[in-house]
């Protein structure tokens, strides 16, 4: 009977199972979709956590069916998931009502009202993070301000991977990377900030207990055996929240590589052996998945997210190949035209809401060519602002990691290496989260003493680019240039939002 390890991601739109040998190579995937989130207001997003649960388990029946392995061959489990969620759960274990989920922005008055009360520096010290509305606290707030009589009846809050743990497990746990998103950890200290509940006044019995990601937090119950197929005192490790987690399926787990993910949004992924934070907050300063260490995480929210809004909205069915085969026609700098990707407000650099995307210096000779080129050139631009915050924490950074849409792209990498100044590398295995769970589960229960030497065995680079010597030149130009926009036109956001 040979041993199979169990990644459980828990995303937005699926929830992914995935089983690896003890190798770490991949046996089988099965994906089962979510329903659609609930969008009922401008700014709201809300998901039913009992949804993750049923797809959950779809995924590992299908899995295990898929790969034609029984559910006592898995020697152990882990969890990725969905950061930042709100599930709040009553006496007997019953969800009180929709999770608020990552991208649900309607509690900036409770972000007000949390650094009116503890004081943002204090939030900063406390969290190593400012609060934002994406935060976990500001949701819970939300609800005792909004909904008191499902407030009066909260006496547990998780995480939405954490959910789907208790579901198997019938424990109330959490790990610390997840954790580091809530503005309720001490990430420096990797433990629950009391400072925050208790300044809040929130009861502390509410939080789960924490552990560090490749340990047992719990074990298969009987009745989830019984529903998954699994067998019942199966261990179940921490996990990770997606990008820990996605970092550890990039090997992003020891000092000098840094991954950058190129999906929808963009994220700029650093180890630290030492924590550092940055005080302005423009970049995450969280807890690993890897025990005992720390990440650094700068994020673009229009990255991929530039280029789908361009082939939906002025190249309806046109491939991405065929545009980035397009954007190669225009040179480097595509004829003095940048793109600002700030479709979505931006985080990393600016945590600007209002900031606004756009092309700057358009003239009659641009063609279609150029207008692509500089959109990936601008999000390549606003990756190396999240690198240059990431460096200047002290990180250092010999070659670069790169991983989602973009990725697929060895136009988009070679101009990346260029922009970054960097060497750029792809990896065998794309998987992401789940994989870096399984990763997880196999440090806590398999044969291997730490998550590095798991990923040491595991993960393998396929393919790589230096950066052209002309072009590195030539973008350290052009990217100061593009630093000098957002300066220049964020008064003129603000009269755009105001009209």
């Amino acid at each position: 009977m040979e041993s199979m390890w169990l990644g459980i991601d828990i995303g937005t739109g699926s929830s992914r199972a995935l089983l690896v040998d003890g190798r770490g190579g991949i046996r089988a995937g099965y994906t089962a979709a979510h329903e659609d989130m609930r969008m009922e207001r401008p700014l709201w997003a809300e998901q039913r956590p009992e949804n993750w649960w049923d797809a959950a388990v779809e995924a590992i029946r299908g899995v295990l069916a898929k790969a034609g392995v029984a559910g006592r061959e898995v020697r152990g489990i882990g969890l990725s998931g969905q950061m930042h969620g709100l599930v709040i759960l009553d006496g007997a274990g019953a969800v009180i009502r929709p999770a608020l989920i990552w991208c649900d922005q309607r509690s900036q008055a409770q972000v007000d009202a949390v650094n009116a009360a503890i004081g943002r520096e204090n939030v900063v010290r406390f969290t190593a993070n400012p609060v934002l509305t994406g935060f976990t606290l500001p949701k819970l707030l939300w609800v005792r301000d909004n909904e008191p009589r499902n407030f009066e009846r909260v006496r547990k809050m998780l995480l939405p991977k954490d959910y789907v743990r208790f579901r198997l497990t019938g424990e109330y746990a959490t790990e610390v990377s997840d954790a580091s998103g809530t503005s309720l950890f001490d990430v420096v200290r990797r433990r629950w900030s009391f400072d925050m509940m208790d300044g809040l006044g929130l009861d502390r019995a509410i939080l789960p207990e924490c552990h560090e990601s490749s340990e047992v937090t719990g074990r298969i119950t009987q009745r989830a055996a019984e529903l998954t197929g699994l067998e019942a005192g199966t261990p179940v490790v921490g996990g990770g929240g997606d990008q820990a987690s996605s970092a550890v399926g990039n090997g992003i787990v020891e000092g000098g590589i840094v991954s950058c993910t190129l999906g929808t949004s963009g994220v700029v992924f650093a180890h630290m052996e030492e924590v550092a934070y940055d005080p302005a907050g423009r970049v995450h300063t969280f807890c690993h998945a890897v025990p005992g260490k720390w990440h650094v995480m700068g994020v673009t929210q229009g990255a991929g997210l530039s280029l789908q809004w361009f082939r939906n909205q002025l190249a309806p069915g046109a491939a991405y190949d065929a545009l980035t085969a397009e954007a190669a026609q225009s040179p480097a700098g595509a004829h003095g035209l940048f793109w600002l990707p700030y479709l979505m407000g931006e985080r990393t650099p600016h945590l600007d809401a209002g900031a606004r995307g756009g092309w700057i210096g358009l003239t009659a000779r641009h063609t279609r060519a150029d207008l692509i080129r500089a959109l990936i050139e601008g999000v390549s631009y606003s990756m190396r602002d999240c690198l240059d915050i990431v460096e200047s924490l002290g990180v250092a950074v010999q070659s670069v990691r790169a991983s989602g849409g973009g990725a697929q792209s060895a136009f988009w990498r070679r101009l990346l290496a260029g922009i970054l100044h960097k060497r750029v590398a792809t990896l065998e295995t794309q998987e992401g989260s789940a994989y870096g769970a399984a990763l997880l589960a196999l440090a806590g229960t398999g044969e291997y003493g730490s998550v590095q030497e798991v990923c040491r065995a595991a993960i393998h680079e396929t393919d790589s680019v230096c950066p052209d010597v002309a072009d590195a030149a030539f973008y350290e130009k052009g990217h100061r240039v593009y630093q000098a926009l957002y300066p220049a036109l964020k008064p003129i956001f603000g009269e755009i939002a105001a009209l």
